[in-house]
């Protein structure tokens, strides 16, 4: 994740902790260095160590920031998950503002490495959705990577996906499809969400390369998916619990997208403390 996709977005949350200031911590330090650690008290996936360290950076450029662990890494109780050196006053104040980035992000990776065990053996992946928080959508992304899972599309112009309202708009399947393809070029890939196995049916005859299966039942994806027969991605979308994961990806769909993972997740219990 490049710099310059995060920095405006710690810049904003640091404007809203800091704009009037700090009355206490300016009440009580002036230039006093100290030294604070990072640690996790569960077990976990950490993430974001690199958005925590630009936002001590943003607060004050001499706060030194070592991280003692790499996003990915599994963390447990204990663990310290970076050393933060400089004026005690601009650790003080960026603490929150870290943490909050760290402890969501490492929530949302944490997650999705729980779904992506589920899976082992399976040929599916996991993906996520655009049920992300505004404005953090590039931090929550990064952090469903880091955890394994994978990207769907980050934004209304990354692809075409036609929903049931497209659908219902324009008619059907076939006459969505043909719009889209008059209008948004040869390069754009086509994905097609698919209520019944009536629609399935309709988004191969449109020849579109990807299939999402809405909220069926596992019988109803597996009949799908031999329908399709390699002819496109199949998609496995709504109602796809954790317990349920396992279950969906033998069925033989390609994809699973879970929009809980940038909304439903837990943030990681994790402190800053002065040492």
């Amino acid at each position: 994740m490049n710099i310059l996709q995060y920095r405006a977005v710690v810049a904003a949350a640091l404007s809203e902790d800091l704009s009037f200031g700090d009355r206490t911590t300016d009440s009580i330090f002036r230039d006093e260095q100290a030294i604070a650690e990072i640690v996790t008290r569960e077990t976990g996936v950490v993430a974001g160590l690199t958005v925590a360290a630009e936002t001590f950076a943003q607060v004050d450029s001499r706060v030194l920031f070592t991280p003692q662990h790499n996003d990915g890494d599994s963390i447990k109780p204990g663990d310290c998950l970076a050393r933060i050196e400089g004026p005690i006053a601009a650790i003080l104040k960026g603490e929150r503002t870290a943490l909050n980035f760290l402890q969501r992000m490492s929530g949302i990776a944490t997650m999705t490495q729980s779904a992506v065990q589920q899976l082992t053996g399976t040929l599916a992946k996991v993906t996520d959705t655009r049920k992300t928080t505004p404005g953090l959508r590039i931090l929550e992304k990064y952090a469903v990577r880091v955890g394994g899972g994978e990207n769907h599309r980050f934004h209304l112009g990354d692809m075409v996906l036609i929903k049931d309202n497209h659908i219902r708009g324009a008619g059907s399947i076939k006459e969505a499809v043909s719009r889209v393809r008059e209008h948004a070029g040869f390069t754009v890939k086509i994905e097609v969400e698919a209520a019944s196995l009536a629609d399935v049916k309709e988004a191969l005859s449109s020849n579109v390369e990807i299939i999402m299966l809405d909220n069926m039942t596992n019988e109803e994806m597996s009949e799908a998916v031999k329908m399709v027969a390699g002819q496109a991605l199949v998609e496995a979308s709504g109602g796809i619990t954790l317990t349920r994961l396992r279950e969906v990806a033998e069925t033989g769909v390609d994809i699973i997208s879970l929009g809980y993972l940038t909304h439903g997740y837990r943030a990681l219990d994790l402190s800053l403390n002065i040492v």
